[in-house]
Order: C-alpha cells, then sequence, then structure tokens
C-alpha cells in the first residue's frame, strides 16, 4: 500500500483539487492501493484561526465564517457539511459570549477544516465510482491531553489503525483526516501545524506502508526556496538524516517528526508536485547520500533574544541555567550561540515567547544584573535563521565572505554538533539577499552580479551594448550572469531589476528623474546582490557619490579620471572606506584605455619593485597629433581640423590641448606609486597660445591657422631625424612623500620608442631598479569608445572573479 497525502494548496477551489480527484482516479485505475491522507483546503486553517481571533474580541466575524462556509460548499451544491457548520456556529458563538477559549476548545474549531476536506473528496470520489471510505483519525489516532500539539499513544494507534484497515481494506479507498486525532475522553486534539504530514507518517509505520507520497505545490525538495531564490535546483534524493535536518530548520514541506516513524520502518518518503504528477519529485530514503551541502532551510518566525556582560565570559553553569529557566516556562531555544560582541549569548526562540523569555531570564539573573555580570537582556524581533544543512566550517569561509562582500552581517552563527549544519541569524529584511548570495555562492550555480551604469555617452553606451552582447556567452563559459539593472544620464534614469533590453537607449527616454539614493533603494527593495557602480562620465560632481555607493554595498569601476586627481585627502578617505566595507575600485581605463598599465604598475609596486620612472604618450588624440604632424608636411592647422572633423578630440581642442587630461593621467600614476602629489605639482605645458586660450569654442576654430607658425617654427628647430610627442613624465625622488610631474612637448630620436608610435597609439615606459636602463614598455590604442569600454568591461570582469 501507498499512502498519498495532499496539502492545502493541492485541495484549494479550482485548478487543485481537481488535479488531486486525477491523481487518486489514475491510481485506483492502475489497480494501485492507496490510502489518501488530506490537510484542510487552501487555507483554511487560517481562516478559522482568525475568525476564533474575532469571536474573542466580541467582534463581527459572521460574514467571515459564512465566506469561509461558501469556500467549503461552493460548485458542490449536494454536498452536505450541515453538521460541522453547526459545531462552528456553537463554538465561535460561545467564545464570543465568554470573551475567552481554551487550547480545547482550539482544537475543535481547527478540527472541522480536515473533517470538510476529506468529506468533500469522499462524496466526489463516490460519485465518480470510486470505492472511496470517510475516515476520522480521531477515532484511530489516540494521543495524550496536550492540546494543541498532541503526542500519538502508539501501541493504541496501531492497533486502531490495522483493526480498522482490516475492515475497510481491498479496493477500498480511505480518504482520511489529517492533522487530527483525539485523547482517551474522545476529545479533539491535533498534533501541531503541519500535523497531517504527521498523520500520514504514523499510517505509513502502522500499516507498513510500501511509499509515502507527499503531494505538494512544488516539485520536490529544492536547494533553496524558490520563490525567494530563482536558481534553486531540485534535489533528487536525500537521507533520512538529511531531511531530519531539513524540517527541523525549517523546510515547511516537512514536518520535524514526520521523519521518525519512517525511519523506524524504512519507508521511503518521496515529495511530488500535485500539478505535474508526471514528476519523480524528491526521494527520501535511509541510504547515505554523497557528503556535501544540500539545502538552504529557513526559520522566519522567530526572535533573537541576547544576554550581554562582561561576567558571562568563562562563566560555568550559565547555558544550564538559560535552558532550565526557559524549559520550566515551556520555551524552546532551536539554537545558542556566542554573540557578535563576544561577551553574551544569543539564543532563538518562536517569536511569540520572546517576551515571555525575556521576562523569565531577566528573573532568573536578577542577581546577575545586581552584580553587573549581566548588563541587559534584549530582544530582536525582526530576524530570520538561515541554516545551511550540509555545510561544514572547513568551507564556511566562502559564503561567510560573500555574505560581508554584500553588507549582510549576521547577528549570529553557530554548527551543530557533527559539524555539518551551520546557521545564521540575519535581520528579515536582508533574507532575501541572503539567501541569494550564499545559494550562488556554494551550489556552483549562475552567480548573478547586478550593475548601474552611470552615462551612456559614446563609452557607457558601447559598454552596455558589449554587456548585452556577451552576456550569454559569458554566462555560459564562466557562469556569471550580468544583469544590467540601471542606466542612467544626469538627468534620467532607466531601472528594470531583471535587466535592460537591447531597446535601452528608447526605453531611457522614457525614464524617470533620480537621486544616487532611489538607485540605492531599489537595490535593497529588490534585493540585488553583488552590485557594480560604472562612472562613465566625465563629472566631478558625480565622484560625490562614490563614497555613498560604496557605503551601501556598490564596488565601483571607473572610466572617469576626476575621482583620482582630486584632493589627496579625498582620495585617501575613499580607499579608507573601501576597506572599512571591503569593497573595490578598478580603474584600469583612466590612464591607458583599454591597455593593463595601472595593472601592471600595481603588480610591481605591491611586488616590492622599485619604479624609479614612468613617461610615455598619454593621450591617443595628442598621439595621433603629433605623429602625423612629424611624418606629414602639412599645416598644424589642417591636421587638427582632420583630427576633429574624425572625432579623435574634444568638441573643443583646447581640452586636449591644454595638457590637463595627460597631467590627470600621469598623476593617477604618481598616486599610485603612494605619492602624495597634488594636481597644482604637475607642471603642464599648454600647448594653446596665451592669447587663444579664453573666448568661446567657435572662436578658436575659426583661428586654427594662427597655431601654423608656432608649431612650424617647433618642428623646423628639431634635430634631424627626430620627431614631437606630447610626453608624460614621472621621475626624480619616487620614494619620497612627493615626485616630479611633467606634462611637455619634446623632440625625441624618430629610432626611440617613442618615436616609433603611430596612428593614435599610446605609449608607456616604466623603469624600475631591477630593469635598469632597460624599460617595461607597454604600447597599443589608447584610445576610442570601444577600446575604452572594452577596458571597463574588463575590470567588471576582474571584479567577478575577485568576489
Amino acid at each position: 500500500m501507498k499512502i498519498l497525502k495532499f496539502g492545502g494548496k493541492s485541495l484549494a477551489n479550482g485548478k487543485g483539487i481537481h488535479k488531486v480527484i486525477d491523481i487518486i482516479q489514475d491510481k485506483v485505475n492502475r489497480g494501485e492501493a492507496i490510502t489518501v491522507v488530506l490537510s484542510a483546503r487552501g487555507k483554511s486553517t487560517d481562516e478559522l484561526e482568525a475568525i476564533l481571533d474575532k469571536a474573542v474580541k466580541n467582534e463581527s466575524y459572521q460574514e467571515q465564517l459564512e465566506a469561509f462556509k461558501q469556500y467549503q460548499v461552493v460548485n458542490y451544491e449536494d454536498f452536505n457539511v450541515d453538521d460541522e457548520f453547526e459545531i462552528l456556529d456553537k463554538l465561535f458563538e460561545g467564545v464570543s459570549l465568554l470573551g475567552d477559549y481554551s487550547k480545547r476548545i482550539k482544537d475543535q474549531v481547527l478540527s472541522q477544516g480536515e473533517v470538510i476536506s476529506a468529506k468533500l473528496l469522499t462524496h466526489i470520489l463516490q460519485q465518480k465510482g470510486v470505492n472511496a471510505n470517510f475516515t476520522d483519525s480521531r477515532e484511530l489516532i489516540k494521543t495524550d491531553g496536550k492540546f494543541g500539539e498532541a503526542q500519538p499513544l502508539d501501541k493504541l494507534s496501531k492497533e486502531n489503525v490495522v483493526d480498522h484497515f482490516k475492515k475497510y481494506n481491498g479496493t477500498t479507498v480511505n480518504i482520511v483526516t489529517g492533522f487530527i486525532a483525539s485523547n482517551a475522553n474522545n476529545d479533539t486534539t491535533t498534533l501541531g501545524r503541519n500535523g497531517s504530514n504527521y498523520t500520514a507518517a504514523l499510517l505509513a509505520n502502522y500499516l507498513d506502508a510500501e511509499e509515502l507520497q507527499n503531494f505538494t505545490h512544488v516539485s520536490g525538495i529544492y536547494t533553496a526556496n524558490p520563490d525567494l531564490v530563482s536558481d534553486a535546483k531540485k534535489i533528487e534524493k536525500l537521507s533520512f538524516t538529511e531531511a531530519n535536518e531539513l524540517a527541523y530548520f525549517g523546510a515547511n514541506i516537512l514536518h520535524a517528526k514526520t521523519i521518525i516513524p519512517l525511519i523506524e520502518k524504512n519507508i521511503p518518503l518521496r515529495i511530488l508536485n500535485t500539478f505535474d504528477h508526471e514528476n519523480d519529485g524528491t526521494l527520501i530514503t535511509s541510504e547515505a547520500n554523497e557528503k556535501g551541502i544540500k539545502s538552504l532551510s529557513v526559520l522566519e518566525n522567530v526572535s533573537l533574544v541576547n544576554l550581554e556582560g562582561r561576567g558571562l565570559l568563562g562563566k560555568v553553569g550559565v547555558d544550564a541555567r538559560i535552558f532550565k529557566a526557559l524549559a520550566y516556562k515551556n520555551i524552546s531555544v532551536s539554537i545558542i550561540s556566542q554573540g557578535s560582541s563576544e561577551r553574551g549569548i544569543g539564543l532563538v526562540v518562536e517569536a511569540d515567547k520572546a517576551v515571555q523569555a525575556k521576562k523569565v531570564l531577566e528573573q532568573e539573573f536578577e542577581t546577575d544584573f545586581y552584580k553587573r555580570d549581566v548588563n541587559m537582556i534584549t530582544v530582536e524581533n525582526d530576524v530570520s535563521v538561515i541554516s545551511i544543512i550540509g555545510q561544514d566550517l572547513s568551507t564556511f569561509h566562502r559564503p561567510y565572505n560573500a555574505l560581508i562582500k554584500n553588507r549582510v552581517i549576521p547577528l549570529l552563527f553557530n554548527n551543530t554538533v557533527t559539524g555539518k549544519n551551520v546557521s545564521l541569524v540575519v535581520y528579515k529584511n536582508q533574507l532575501h539577499k541572503a539567501l541569494n548570495v550564499i545559494h550562488g555562492e556554494i551550489f556552483g550555480v549562475t552567480k548573478k552580479i547586478n550593475i548601474a551604469v552611470f552615462g551612456h555617452g559614446l563609452v557607457g553606451g558601447t559598454l552596455v551594448d558589449q554587456i548585452l552582447k556577451s552576456a550569454k556567452e559569458i554566462e555560459k563559459r564562466k557562469k556569471i550572469e550580468l544583469n544590467i539593472f540601471a542606466v542612467a544620464n544626469s538627468k534620467k534614469i532607466l531601472l528594470n531589476k531583471k535587466g535592460i533590453k537591447k531597446t535601452w537607449q528608447l526605453d531611457i527616454k522614457e525614464g524617470t528623474s533620480y537621486e544616487i539614493k532611489d538607485v540605492i533603494e531599489f537595490a535593497d527593495e529588490n534585493h540585488l546582490e553583488n552590485l557594480i557602480a560604472i562612472d562613465n562620465t566625465a563629472s566631478e560632481a558625480f565622484t560625490n557619490n562614490y563614497i555613498t555607493l560604496v557605503e551601501n554595498g556598490f564596488d565601483l569601476v571607473s572610466s572617469n579620471k576626476v575621482a583620482n586627481t582630486l584632493s589627496f585627502d579625498f582620495y585617501k578617505e575613499l580607499r579608507i572606506k573601501l576597506e572599512e566595507y571591503q569593497k573595490q575600485y578598478l580603474y584600469e581605463t583612466n590612464v591607458g584605455a583599454g591597455l593593463p598599465l595601472i595593472d601592471t604598475i600595481k603588480l610591481l609596486h605591491l611586488s616590492g619593485e622599485n619604479i624609479t620612472r614612468i613617461k610615455g604618450v598619454f593621450s591617443g588624440s595628442l598621439s595621433y597629433l603629433f605623429n602625423t604632424f612629424s611624418e606629414e608636411e602639412r599645416q598644424f592647422s589642417e591636421i587638427l581640423q582632420e583630427a576633429i572633423d574624425n572625432g579623435f578630440t574634444e568638441p573643443d581642442p583646447r581640452e586636449d590641448l591644454c595638457g590637463n587630461d595627460v597631467g590627470r593621467k600621469l598623476l593617477i600614476l604618481a598616486r599610485e606609486l603612494d605619492l602624495q602629489n597634488e594636481f597644482i605639482d604637475i607642471n603642464i605645458h599648454n600647448l594653446i597660445p596665451e592669447n587663444l586660450r579664453e573666448g568661446e569654442a567657435k572662436g578658436f576654430l575659426e583661428r586654427l591657422k594662427d597655431l601654423d607658425s608656432v608649431y612650424k617654427k617647433i618642428k623646423d628647430d628639431q634635430k634631424s631625424n627626430h620627431v614631437l610627442r606630447y610626453i608624460g613624465d614621472l621621475h626624480g625622488d619616487l620614494f619620497a612623500e612627493k615626485g616630479i610631474l611633467d606634462v611637455k612637448l619634446v623632440s625625441v630620436p624618430e629610432s626611440s620608442a617613442l618615436g616609433q608610435v603611430k596612428g593614435s597609439d599610446s605609449i608607456f615606459e616604466i623603469y624600475t631598479e631591477s630593469y635598469g636602463d632597460q624599460p617595461i614598455v607597454i604600447q597599443g590604442a589608447g584610445a576610442g569608445a570601444a577600446v575604452t569600454a572594452r577596458g571597463v568591461f574588463g575590470d567588471i570582469l576582474r571584479l567577478t572573479e575577485k568576489g
């Protein structure tokens, strides 16, 4: 025989109850011997409890009660449960008059949900020709007198069950009420919430069933709750031990007591989906499985009680006093551990017992308060417990570090005696994010990186398109999902938690105005993890958001070089915040666009290599300008106009010719060597004659020919076989507080490394003590939206690997 158990969602009006009927009929038609155990339909138990709460307060409950009755019989006009409805009417009327009720009365009220459910299903099956028999479990399962959570009396219950099934056997399908039982006086008792699973397990045990099939609204047990973790995967097989841990730590598909009767008889339990009954579900057996993390479970209706006091440290017997005091008031502790304060003890109790637990402990430790061994006892209500089933401490650093990186700081954690399960207490508003972070880290599924892009001009727009184009291939190769949830310019933002679409350039026109706090709030509200903010602006104002973003869990990637060239005080403050919040700030494109310059210098410097000088052509625009001017017999103004027309310079080319951009790049490199230079320390050779530096861009563009005589003379005054290059040069004593930073136009031999640069390439020479007069040379495309965007993309991928 197989025992089939159906939950409330499976029995709800509509699709659910019809699916249940189909499953039962299918098994009967195939000649299977089955017994069916039912919960109350839909949310009937919650409804009855809500009506009871209204009645006890003498509030009007009749409308809600009528709605409950209507739900039970709608579409089944020939189904009669007047007796059950009359019982409810009398019970609620009595509670309303007395203004109080006992646990005994509550059990009588709640039991009607299961009775109505079983009678309805029996009625429908009989109409369809199935030999169904309504079976009231109160006549079978006998318990002690503890109302609300009664304990079965096994010997007597087994005798009753065996006798009943001798009488009703063969082709009979017994439809049994779950959850409810009775005591020696035949008073109705209940087995606790989710007790229908327990009823089914007891029947399976007493009848030596072949298998217990638990039909729910999901297709088995998952690595995490699929409603909270979209990447959760179904677990094909579990051992009883693992299932028991899952049940204890909150897996709501299982009742913690369900497993024990099955273990005794080695009866397999299969978790199945009512709405997809072709699915094999999850099979739970006595067979041990491969070691490893199985699932994440959650306890939500809990509170954290903290005892704090320096006098508790190392004091013998404190735990025993806690347990004894709480046990006296029947308060169960699910987790106890030393708190993060390192001078206290934290314990997790049921949320509705937290206030009482605090009061009990205050009484127990009254003398300790007087001696000041205990400072305070507090209750934290808005918490949840995440348990990692199968986790041991040897690899716990991975999910723990991932949580810290995402600004989820556990309030408390402990591991079981076996060392194979770890539980964390987190704030309830961080539960969703915490689950996704841990799940992504330990199950090797796709790791989601949530990206906000600020600035979508040439570089930013190209970057967005590059990510959208490459995302699927990156997910396939590296198991990293790049999700751009925000794209913004200075005025509008486009937000989508599931990721922007390829039509983003049109969509952002319908975007909304925003402040940076709106982006942060959006990420928090949608529980987005692994956050990266990309700054593709050239705005000094936007850099004011950097610290706020870091404090709110964002790593930073920037092609905007302004932040690294502001005051040294800001430079230091930003890095202090990065260290404090364990965030990363990558900006490889600040100097060499897509060239690996900053990374190389960082590695050399961190390895202890003494860098003595860095010089090179830092500007792709000015590289093109002077490379072409040196090689061709053309006027300087003609080549400059050509560069302007091709988009190699800014619309006002004086922004390139003034040398400030090269100066900023040189300053960034100086600070990478821990030099404390400010922008004002840079000696910049401004390429614009003084009489052309002021005024509108239009006026300057009309007078480009005024530059020809100046640069013709410079070109003619060179030595033979020399060419002009506009370079940055960091030199001097680079072990002192400040170095010497020069930005200037120089003439170099055509055969030198600098002299051989072509087109718009950049080149950098890095001199070190180890390499002597032979510098490390890095050369390549130093400008262009595609190259710079690809460099930013590279920084994003580096961050995903570091994370």
